[in-house]
């Protein structure tokens, strides 16, 4: 959690720290803007238009794609930090197990970092138990770490879903906004019309924009997720056959 909002931390002040130099630079140059609208860099065109749509909703779409980006950055550190070549693993449980027994083996699930050594130290730990209660630490464990994996995966998905829904509320309101200066006008502009209706747009699109990310960021955290899950379930069926092997 301390990294989270660690890195939430940091994204936020490049984010909102560039914020108010991009809003005075814009304010000062708009009427060189219009001149030369063909001129401008994607970057200073995409900050145009996020000062268009208005600053709550646009602002409220940021913060989620700041939350939600911070979280994805998080979970992607800690699953390649939890990545471990097991197969490597259980070779060298293996050559404990037959050179120094179940310290030997503990040992080496010390000096190895990851959620599979810690469920193989779990088992290990029950093993002077008898080898079914080393397999029911092992499964219990699996669901304690299956968890730590998945944890906050459920937020990154809630800021997927809600950024368009943001973007369309703002949309919606925008377009109110628009009809009510066609009423007080009592006349169907052009102007009034488009103007409108495009800065009611421009919460969509972000919305869209932002929540397309993050999917991005979250089917990789899933795939993510489900190989190292695949890998300890294989693990822990190696785990029990070794240490049937030494009961015998």
């Amino acid at each position: 959690m301390k990294r989270l909002f660690t890195i939430l931390a940091i994204t936020g002040l490049l984010l909102f720290g560039a914020a108010p130099k991009a809003i005075a630079q814009d304010a000062a140059k708009t009427e060189q803007v219009a001149d030369a609208t063909e001129s401008k860099t994607f970057h200073q065109a995409l900050k145009q238009r996020f000062i268009e749509g208005g600053p709550f909703f646009m602002g409220i779409i940021l913060v989620s794609f700041i939350m939600g980006l911070a979280i994805a950055i998080e979970r992607i550190i800690y699953l390649n930090m939890a990545t471990t070549n097991t197969k490597k693993l259980v070779s060298q449980i293996d050559e404990a197990l037959s050179s120094g027994g179940v310290e030997a083996a503990k040992e080496v699930c010390r000096n190895t970092k990851g959620p599979v050594a810690s469920i193989f130290y779990q088992g290990l730990d029950r093993m002077d138990e008898g080898v079914e209660a080393a397999e029911k630490a092992v499964v219990a464990y699996g669901g304690v770490q299956m968890g730590l994996l998945e944890k906050n995966i459920s937020w990154l998905s809630l800021f997927i879903a809600l950024a368009p829904m943001l973007g369309f509320l703002g949309t919606v309101i925008g377009m109110i906004d628009a009809f009510d200066a066609i009423q007080q006008a009592g006349d169907i502009s052009p102007t009034v019309v488009a103007g409108g209706i495009k800065v009611a747009l421009l919460t969509t699109v972000f919305g869209l924009v932002v929540a397309m990310i993050l999917q991005v960021f979250y089917n990789y955290i899933i795939s993510k997720v489900d190989s190292i899950v695949n890998n300890m379930e294989d693990a822990s069926i190696s785990l029990v056959d070794l240490l049937i092997r030494l009961k015998k």
